[in-house]
């Protein structure tokens, strides 16, 4: 298998936190570049070494940066769109100087050029037993009789290459009825909500912590026919945000939450609130080590597990008020 190497600049008290939650995206380790402890290592006095190379030197002027690899496939490919959401939404948040630029290279491809480089891998995909899912620059497949998914994610996460998003549209079919309302936490691309529309819901509201991602759900579902009626998106976080927790209201009948582990239990506590009684909640971006986590918080919030799938390291799950 080949691999990209993505590389993130970062400030060094930054670093921890960005490598938690970069395991949250399914990554699985990290090459540490940290100008500030090699310049600790400098200024040890009592340190074993008398001669260091010029080359090692440098790194006293280097950037601190972290570096790990993906597989160079649509997987991959789908991961770095999350990871890059992830540094979008960290850049423009509260504590942006914290984390610093978060400029990032792949191998020896700029961020830029990846938008259109990664489109290799984004071919049309039968996701459950009624969805086909395509970009707009591929064409229906000869014989195609399944409903179809047109979705251009741009940076945004949500092509339905990756199992978090194959697992949760496979969870949904299985429960959305004509005329139901969806609620799409932390949307990205708009997949889920716009496949659950297509699969029969009546209509259905986005929310993401990423501007780029909100005007992207509007887009796509502007493409598969899905007008303003039918389809709102708001830019927010719901956890800090009783306003939009407010405008959102209460009465759906399926929330999708296709986040991270860390922030699905942030907000185990307002599911129920979002939802009517015997709604249902379908959760997935979660890293299998983490599943039993997140489950038994959602079961403290008062939730029963109706059923859990994991594909390749991955976990989503349906749950039940």
């Amino acid at each position: 298998m080949n691999w990209s190497e993505i590389t993130i600049k970062t400030e060094t008290p930054a670093v921890d936190a960005l490598c938690a939650m970069l395991t949250d995206h399914g990554v699985k380790g990290f090459s540490i570049q940290d100008k500030e402890s090699f310049q600790e290592f400098l200024n040890d006095k009592d340190g074993k070494w008398d001669y260091i190379e010029d080359d090692l030197m440098g790194l006293a002027d280097c950037d601190t940066t972290v570096t790990f690899y993906l597989p160079d496939d649509a997987q991959g490919a789908e991961q770095l769109n999350g990871v890059r959401s992830l540094c979008e939404s960290l850049r423009n948040g509260e504590n942006a100087a914290f984390f610093g630029s978060l400029a990032m290279t792949v191998g020896n491809v700029s961020e830029e050029d990846w938008a259109n480089n990664w489109k290799q891998y984004f071919k049309p995909l039968n996701v459950g037993e009624k969805l086909l899912i395509k970009p707009s620059w591929e064409p229906v497949p000869a014989g195609n009789i399944r409903t179809i998914l047109e979705i251009d994610p741009a940076s945004s996460f949500g092509t339905g290459q990756h199992h978090t998003t194959r697992l949760c549209l496979e969870l949904a079919e299985t429960v959305l009825h004509d005329g139901d309302r969806v609620l799409d936490l932390g949307c990205g691309s708009g997949i889920l909500s716009i496949g659950a529309i297509l699969l029969g819901a009546k209509e259905a509201a986005a929310v993401d912590i990423v501007d780029n991602s909100v005007r992207t759900a509007v887009e796509n579902a502007a493409k598969n026919g899905i007008g303003t009626d039918r389809y709102t998106a708001y830019c927010g976080d719901i956890i800090g945000d009783s306003a939009l927790r407010d405008t959102l209201g209460t009465g759906y009948d399926l929330i999708c939450a296709n986040i991270v582990a860390d922030v699905l239990i942030a907000m185990s506590g307002l599911f129920r609130g979002f939802l009517k009684e015997n709604g249902n909640l379908i959760v997935s971006g979660i890293i299998s080590e983490r599943a039993d986590e997140v489950l038994d918080v959602l079961g403290e919030a008062g939730f029963t597990l109706v059923k859990r799938q994991e594909k390749e390291g991955w976990c989503a799950a349906l749950l039940s008020v």
